[in-house]
């Protein structure tokens, strides 16, 4: 995993331990008041990007995930663009996204629609396939690191079992949804409404693309290097 999310977090308790057993010890206002601040910065750290539509915007408000779209873009040889646009639609960058409930007699909570969950929104049985085919049995779905590697290897496979290019997003998004056999069967040509979502994945990935290109450069020059270039 790239970061941590927790880290910050496990810092600040650690002091406290640390603090305390030195004799150090918080008064209960004050540490109350910490684990208030730590709690709030881990939401920060989770909540979705305030500028969806700007992946530059993005990756500045959120520099690890663009660590972790680097490292899937060079572990599966993915573009940057299509994964996030993928995710975008299926989840809105929301960590805990879930289908929506299926009601007994319309009034009585029976499960949810899918087990699909998650930023990736992917569902039990495909994450059991990544986890045993990728050796990361720890990967969550609600972690950000972990669902960009995900739908990095889905569309690995996807370009291996039904030779779809990476850099296609429209046929990506049509296997993501779909499922490989799905694809090749074309089921998606029964459902009306999907083709045009499928138009939508793609024509983020270009505009994304397209905002990519233009602040690569100052991304990989880093918070420093930004700083003194602004001076």
């Amino acid at each position: 995993m790239i970061r941590n999310r927790n880290t910050l977090r496990e810092r600040v308790n650690c002091r406290l331990f640390s603090r305390s057993r030195k004799g150090m010890l918080l008064t209960p206002v004050k540490t109350t008041a910490l684990l208030l601040f730590t709690t709030l910065l881990a939401a920060c750290g989770t909540s979705p990007p305030r500028t969806p539509d700007d992946i530059c915007g993005i990756f500045r408000e959120k520099d690890d995930w663009y660590d972790a779209a680097k490292v899937t873009q060079k572990r599966w040889g993915v573009p940057i663009q299509v994964p996030f646009a993928i995710m975008y639609q299926e989840s809105g960058f929301r960590q805990n996204a879930k289908t929506p409930r299926k009601y007994l007699l319309w009034i009585i909570p029976w499960g949810r629609v899918s087990t699909a969950a998650g930023y990736a929104q992917a569902k039990d049985e495909v994450w059991g396939d990544y986890q045993k085919s990728t050796g990361r049995n720890w990967a969550s779905r609600q972690d950000f690191d972990d669902a960009i590697d995900f739908v990095g290897w889905y569309m690995d496979k996807t370009a291996s079992i039904n030779g779809v290019y990476k850099y296609d997003a429209y046929g990506q998004y049509l296997n993501y949804h779909e499922g490989w056999g799905g694809y090749r069967n074309r089921t998606y040509a029964s459902k009306a409404w999907l083709l045009p979502v499928a138009g939508k994945v793609k024509a983020r990935s270009d505009l994304y693309a397209r905002q990519y290109a233009g602040c690569k450069a100052d991304l990989e020059r880093g918070f420093w290097g930004r700083f003194w270039r602004w001076l």
